[in-house]
């Protein structure tokens, strides 16, 4: 099969399409044929060699994917259903061998381009805001980067659990795309400080910053309020004020989806499924697609994403349906 390598491991651009052999599904992995395929932040680092894949698993870029099983193996699934998988590599290539737990429906409505833009964002916002920091309605949530990809599901998300919203965002294009998703409160952070805006008022804060926002996150909890770093662009050394924190009975969690065991990630989506899905086919939260690159061309698509010009997902098109 073709998939894209990287030509020189010192050069994170060279992202060229080769041959490749076609995986084996291993026993309770079924075979798919992968029609499109998300870009991610993690992507881009393990590109960089900051970011290797868990022991096990494929060496090929890509953490999500949707497309057709053309080999079912021993899971449950059938040949030429058409699916949406989580990853933990290997969704840029022609084919994936994906564990049962990590194969799910597309949405009602979905092509294979959209589906594939929300596998890791809605596994990763869903797991994050309800099943680890409790969000629910009548809650503050502060989110940082809220016109990525993980940003503007998050805040669809939250607000149809009935949540305030707040983001930050680096220009006044990325804030009014927030603002007709329906964040509610908005923070240009190359001119305000989020801190001073939100102090003590966030419930929950999903940070893909780290180090950088760590003091201030804390200035902006509320009491019983929960700190959840799932990205470290700011750094990953920082200094924590522990009685700030304690005086606000705050708590912090840092997680990430890509290492996680199958169990884990099979609790994740199953739990996805039954109450993101439903909400992707009334159109109540939507897919955020900012640009598509024909595989091949990966070497662009990452450049986009690195660019922090993009709103939204960047999509890689693998194969016709």
């Amino acid at each position: 099969m073709k998939a894209i390598i990287l030509a020189d491991p010192s050069d994170k651009t060279s992202l060229t399409l080769a041959e490749v052999p076609t995986p084996t599904p291993a026993p309770g992995e079924a075979l798919v044929k992968v029609c499109a395929a998300g870009v991610n932040r993690g992507d881009l680092l393990q590109a960089a060699g900051h970011y290797p894949p868990p022991p096990g698993a494929s060496e090929i870029m890509g953490l999500e994917c949707a497309g057709i099983i053309t080999d079912p193996g021993t899971t449950k699934f059938s040949q030429g259903d058409r699916v949406a998988c989580l990853l933990a590599g290997g969704g840029y290539a022609e084919y994936v061998a994906v564990p049962e737990g990590q194969l799910m429906p597309l949405p009602e409505g979905y092509s294979f381009a959209e589906a594939a833009s929300i596998v890791e964002v809605a596994c990763t916002v869903w797991s994050n805001l309800v099943m680890l920091a409790g969000l629910h309605e009548g809650q503050t949530l502060l989110i940082h980067g809220g016109a990525g990809g993980i940003g503007t599901f998050a805040i669809q998300l939250a607000k149809a659990l009935g949540c305030t919203v707040a983001v930050t965002a680096g220009s006044a294009e990325k804030l009014e795309a927030c603002r007709r998703l329906g964040a509610d409160i908005l923070i240009n952070y190359r001119e305000d400080d989020f801190a001073e805006v939100m102090k003590n008022k966030a419930d929950v804060i999903l940070d893909i910053i780290g180090a950088k926002y760590l003091d201030a996150n804390i200035r902006a909890l509320a009491m019983d309020g929960h700190l959840v770093i799932i990205g470290l662009q700011g750094g990953i050394k920082g200094e924590l004020n522990i009685a700030r924190l304690l005086s606000k009975r705050g708590s912090i969690s840092a997680t990430a989806l890509r290492a996680r065991d199958l169990e884990d990630k099979a609790r994740i989506v199953a739990d996805t499924v039954e109450h993101v899905w439903p909400l992707l086919a009334a159109g109540t939260v939507t897919h955020q697609i900012h640009a598509t690159f024909p595989l091949s061309d990966a070497a662009s698509a990452h450049a986009a994403l690195a660019s922090g010009e993009v709103t939204g997902k960047v999509i890689l098109a693998v194969a016709e349906s």
